[in-house]
């Protein structure tokens, strides 16, 4: 799992990132309420751990925030709040479940994976459709206006990875951890070299292009271009 940690105090923001590691997931932290939501936002974590007490937009309203936009990744909150008014105020605001600090990180950690597993029939989607692109993980083919279209393993793995968040700038540290599972940057141009050979693929001979390069920021995968640069 990718997690979310919105917390501002830094050593217990590092102890669990650390705690998560050594289970085997990988965690991102967040120090206050507008870098948590900024992150949050992008659609790319399993999960959310929001501590209700933070700088400049406290974990409640965060999270309200993101589900106003339909954003529905699993959020836990964390707080010192323990009375039934207060965890009710809580999971009313769009949390998925409530902590009271002081926690064990094995609780936590177990919560953690009961909402996943909620979630997960998301994930069970075999066929993403972008205007007239159509992915099928199953038979693990793509076509386009009913032309098949040929492509390599991690072309495939782009093209999943931009399909499921079409209309979503990705960047390309995305595309990194995601496609190439890469937690650190190679140096290279390989993501620009393949994008380009994707964007051929399902854009040659087709008259709307799809895939798009949104400068300074990443890549849209997008029906019809808006704001972007192809």
């Amino acid at each position: 799992m990718k997690i979310l940690v919105i917390e501002d105090d830094r050593e217990a923001a590092r102890y669990l990132e650390k705690a998560f590691a050594e289970a085997g997931h990988s965690a991102d932290v967040a120090g206050d309420g507008e870098t948590g939501y900024a992150l949050a936002e992008q659609g790319t974590y399993d999960a959310l751990i929001v501590d209700r007490m933070l700088p400049r937009r406290d974990g409640l309203s965060v999270v309200a925030a993101l589900r106003a936009q339909g954003n529905d990744t699993p959020a836990l909150i964390l707080s010192a709040l323990g009375q039934v008014d207060d965890r009710v105020t809580g999971l009313r605001a769009g949390g998925d479940d409530y902590l009271t600090k002081p926690y064990a990180f094995s609780e936590l950690l177990a919560r953690i994976e009961v909402l996943q597993r909620r979630s997960s029939p998301k994930e069970a989607e075999t066929v993403y459709r972008v205007g007239d692109l159509e992915l099928d993980r199953l038979s693990h083919t793509a076509k386009r206006a009913g032309q098949v279209i040929i492509l390599q393993p991690r072309e495939f793995r782009l093209l999943e990875y931009l399909m499921r968040h079409s209309g979503q700038v990705v960047t390309r540290t995305m595309l990194l951890e995601h496609v190439w599972d890469y937690h650190f940057d190679p140096q290279t141009n390989v993501i620009d070299v393949h994008v380009s050979r994707l964007r051929g693929k399902i854009e040659k001979g087709f008259d709307t292009p799809l895939l798009h390069t949104v400068r300074g920021a990443g890549y849209m995968l997008k029906a019809a271009a808006a704001g972007t640069d192809a």
